[in-house]
This record gives structure tokens, sequence and C-alpha cells, in this order.
């Protein structure tokens, strides 16, 4: 080998990171040895500990950091070897390494903590998080995009909601201009690699821009960047979040490929992901073959089962994990699942039991959504006025959630007055919010008073209010095919009619009656059987029809919550058909299969 200067030798070390070629590293690595004089320039062992730590050499990365004098130590060549434990999944030796950096008094930087974060999540010790984020704030680097948002999605995944959530709030920027810019900076960068392709994109998904989420995930993929434990819960949590379920399973075959299935974390995104995709069986099978569990896998499936309707089988599996497993202890995050099951099976006192043995037995307060879960629990039973009770004695302010869950009940059991004190309270709360005008004008439509649905309406145009639109969604064959009510601009509409006049025959001879009783205006029986026939999840579902091939099951997103008809004539479709047809609306999931739903009609 010919005479190489140190920036040379530099330059070849980084070229074997870049093909990942340890054999070329070490011959480098040999040729450095023979070429200089110890003690090596400070960026030679930087890209030595980069080197043997992002192949997963840690034991020559530590090496070459103890015979690098302390003086010739930086960030770099911490940050270094903690991202290196990181990727290779050695959580507790890069906090480890982290303490050994502050012995040597060296400070942290916007690098540094997002590594630091994410081994505090996949050990699930938000103890030491907190304690990571006190230094963060005392740096001011929480500041920064990255180290913000790393923060957040510890909190998320170690089920402290309410930190999260104020980390969240505290961040200075939020919108979508601060993400776009992030990635400009993240562009400019002169060297990228694993540590912030990760920031990146868990920036995206933990701020609902799963697409955005998506598509950074494969521009690393374009650049060879192999998928490591954090990047793959990263995108299947993005994916979880859109329903994509065909997508989340290809990724789950990229797990299996890239030989991380068997880390417990990433075991714990895909019983989140498939859970939340709809596809409870995928859901089990990825819970029942992990040959360990944590805290976050057992709320994934509960949360799984309450989102489907099996409601018995999550609290079944909540006594199981408070029963037979001591290592398991249940968090804010739980209760919030087990809450939502009871208030979807209906079991009323069961869901007071468990809420009071929150504090009493497990000593966690409640929080806003444990009110909110209560209250829906209470409405959906029918005991509103119980509801309006509970929510004067909570010791916290009531939210959103709250009262919504109180309007919602108090529009499905015909309790007006109720309702509109529950609207009022959520106009003074989120005045701009158009579904609490529409919920009210509906309910009040409902009760055969059309002129305060009316009035409510006109207050809405008179202060700048505009209806959400509704909208449902269907992949099919890679592509999103998105459906308005009344849509005439798909180019298979001429199809999609015929389909849907097909079906309106063969379910009225098989005894449906149109559910008109919430359309939206004072009109005509006639005209309110046309105005509900043609909602968004009908034209999603016909189209579905047309292009799916058969014994395949329909998957059908809605952005908001799915109308009484439609769910009823989704029954009925589901059985002339003899087709499964799986519906996720704003708030839950809807299984439909042989005429009948999951829900048991209880939503």
């Amino acid at each position: 080998m010919l005479f190489l200067t140190a920036n040379a030798l530099g330059s070849l070390v980084e070229s074997a990171v870049l093909n990942r070629s340890l054999l070329l590293g070490q011959a480098v690595h040999a040729k450095i040895v023979k070429t200089l004089e110890p003690p090596f320039p400070s960026f030679i062992s930087n890209h030595l500990i980069n080197l043997y730590s992002k192949l997963g050499v840690l034991n020559s990365a530590q090496l070459v950091l103890s015979l690098t004098p302390t003086r010739h130590r930086s960030v770099v060549t911490w940050t270094a070897l903690i991202a290196g434990s990181v990727q290779n999944g050695h959580f507790a030796a890069a906090l480890l390494h982290f303490c050994n950096m502050r012995r040597d008094r060296i400070q942290p930087n916007d690098f540094t903590f997002p590594c630091l974060f994410k081994a505090s999540a996949f050990l699930n010790s938000p103890l030491i998080g907190q304690q990571l984020h006190a230094l963060a704030v005392k740096s001011s680097l929480i500041l920064d995009v990255f180290v913000g948002c790393s923060a957040f999605d510890m909190y998320s995944k170690t089920g402290i909601r309410e930190l999260a959530d104020k980390v969240f709030e505290e961040m200075p920027d939020r919108n979508i201009a601060t993400w776009n810019s992030s990635e400009l900076v993240f562009d400019s960068m002169d060297e990228r690699n694993g540590v912030s392709w990760c920031s990146l994109l868990a920036v995206y998904e933990q701020n609902d821009l799963g697409e955005k989420a998506l598509k950074v995930f494969l521009k690393a993929r374009e650049e060879g960047i192999e998928p490591t434990e954090f990047m793959v819960s990263s995108v299947l949590s993005a994916c979880a979040g859109l329903a994509a379920f065909e997508l989340g399973r290809s990724i789950h075959g990229l797990v299996v490929k890239a030989c991380v299935e068997e880390n417990v974390f990433v075991r714990s995104v895909l019983v989140d992901m498939y859970g939340k995709c709809g596809c409870i069986e995928d859901c089990e099978r990825a819970f029942y073959e992990m040959p360990e569990r944590n805290l976050i896998t057992w709320n994934a499936l509960i949360g799984g089962y309450a989102h489907q309707g099996h409601a018995n089988m999550a609290l079944d599996l909540f006594e199981d994990m408070t029963r037979k497993t001591q290592d398991v202890v249940p968090n804010y995050v739980t209760f919030v699942c087990v809450l939502t099951a009871c208030s979807r099976a209906g079991a009323v006192e069961t869901g007071m039991d468990i809420f009071e043995a929150m504090k009493d037995k497990y000593g966690i307060e409640p929080g806003a959504e444990h009110y909110a879960c209560v209250v829906d629990m209470l409405g959906r039973a029918g005991m509103v006025e119980r509801a309006y009770e509970f929510i004067k004695r909570m010791p916290i302010r009531p939210t959103v959630s709250v009262w919504g869950a109180l309007l919602g009940a108090c529009r499905v059991h015909g309790k007006p007055e109720l309702g509109k004190i529950a609207a009022d309270n959520l106009f003074q709360i989120d005045p701009q919010d158009s579904g609490n005008h529409v919920i009210l004008s509906n309910m009040f439509a409902s009760s055969g008073r059309w002129e305060e649905a009316n009035l409510v309406r006109k207050e809405m145009k008179d202060i700048g209010i505009k209806k959400g639109a509704g909208y449902s969604w269907i992949s099919v064959k890679n592509s999103v095919h998105v459906f308005r009510a009344k849509d005439t601009s798909h180019v298979k509409y001429q199809e999609i009619l015929a389909m849907l006049a097909k079906l309106k025959r063969e379910m009225k001879a098989a005894g449906y009656i149109p559910e008109t009783n919430l359309a939206l205006y004072d009109l005509e029986e006639e005209e309110k059987e046309s105005e509900v026939w043609y909602h968004s999840e009908k034209l999603a579902l016909a189209f579905g029809l047309i292009t799916i091939p058969p014994g395949v099951p329909i998957r059908i997103t809605k952005n908001l919550r799915v109308c009484v008809d439609c769910h009823s004539a989704i029954k009925f479709i589901s059985g002339i058909v003899g087709r499964e047809i799986i519906v996720r609306d704003n708030n839950r999931f809807h299984r439909f299969k042989d005429g009948q739903c999951s829900c048991k009609d209880y939503w």
C-alpha cells in the first residue's frame, strides 16, 4: 500500500463503513498502526470507532476508545460508540458509555440524545429517560426538533403519555413547515448515518405525518441504510397510524430478512400494527410467538381486542397479565385500553371497579383519557345523567374528549337538553371544531326539532365554520382510492353505481330498511333514503367489490364515524356477498362477516 496521509486513511475507513466491509476496515486500521505515530489524530479514532460500532464489532470499538487519550476524545468519539451500541441492541451498554462520557466532562450534543432516548425506550426505563430529559432541558438541546421528538417518542413508548404530551406541547415549532425545514437541514448534512435517518423518520411518525415517514424510510433504503430495530419500529408505527396493512406486512417481511424480528420492541410494534390494521389473527400470532413479552406488548394486544370489539377477550388478557406475570405491572396506557374494552362491552360495574383499582391498588392517578373512557362507558349504557354527574365530580377540568363522549351518548340516546350542555362546553374549549356543531344539529334533527337544528347550522355559517368533509378510502393494487359522499369523479363511477343498484335490490329482498332518522336535512323520506345511499363508505365498498378478488377481505378506512345506515347496510352486504368487510372509522374497527358486526351493534 502506498504512503497515505492521515486524511486519506480516514477517507478509506469511511469508505469501508459505506461499503460495510469489515475486512477493508481492518486492513486500513493495520495500515494506520504502521503509518501513524500514536496517539492517532482524534478524527482517525472517531472514524475507527464509527467503523467498528456500525459493523457490530463493539469490542474493537471500545478498545480503540480505551487507547485514545482522554484529551483526544470528543462528543463525536463517544456518540459514535453510543450510536453503534444502540444500533446493535446493546442498550444498557450505550447508557454505560454515556456515564463514562460524562466522567470525561464531555457534554452530549443533538445526536447523542436521540440515541440515549432510544436506549431508554427499548429498556422500558422512563426513569432514566426523565433524567436524560432533564439534562437535555438544562443544556437547551430539548429545543432541537430531533431531540424533542426523540424524548416524545421515548415517553410514548414507555407509556408515560402525559409527559409525552407535555414535551410535544413545549416544542417551539410543531407545524408542517418546521418538519419540512428539518428535512432540508437533514438533506444538507455532510454525513447522514442511521441515527440521523431514524431521527427524521421518528419526527414524522410521532407527529402523525405517516406518509412522510414512509417516504423517508424508502429513501433511506435507496441510499443503502440497513434497517435497524428502531427504524423498522418507527415505520411500522407509521403503517399502524395509516392502517396500511399491506405495506405493514411487506415491512414485516423485511424485518425477518434483516434478522431483527427477535427484538422484543420490534415484535411489540408488530403486535400493535396488526391490531391497528384490523387483522386480529396476525396480531395474536405475533403476540403468542414472542419468547418474552414486555408491557408494551400486552398493551398492544389488549388495545387491539378493545378496538376490534372483542371486549371479553381484552378483559381476560388483562386478568392474565395481572395474575400470571410478576415482572409486568399495568400502567397508564393499560388502563385506557381496559376501560375502553369495558365501554365497548357495556361492562359498567366491572369498568368502575377497574377505575377505582387504578389508584387504590396500582397507585396510578387517573388522567383525562381515563375519565373520558368512564363517561363513554356510562353514556353508551344509557346512563347519561350518571355520566354527567360523574363529570361534575371530576377533580380535573373536563377535556374535549370527556364532553365529546357525553355529547355522543346524548345523540345516541336522544337527550338533546343534556347534549346542549355538553355542546356548549365543547364550543368554549374548541369553538372552531365543526364536528360538535354537526352532532348537535343532527341530534335536534333526529328529534324533529328542525328549527333548532337549522339555527345551529346558521351559527356555523355566521362565524365561518365549515363542516369537515367525510372521506373513505380503500387500497387496491398499491393505489389508494378516495371517495366522498355523492362523488361522481371516479373513473369507475358507472360500474360503482351499477354495483350499488344491484346490492340495493338484493338487500331490500333480504329485509333491509334504510336508517334515515339522522339525515342532515328536513327532507321527504324518499329524499332521505337517496341522501344516505351514496355515502362515501358505500361507494368505497362498491368499488372494492368490483376490483378485489373474491375471498380477499375488503378494508375501508373513514375519517369520521361510520353512519348508522352504512353500518346496517354493510352488515346486510357482508352476508349477501359472503365477504369479510373491515371498516376502520375515527373511533374503532367494525368487522362485518355473515351479516354480523364485531361491535354487536353496541357502538
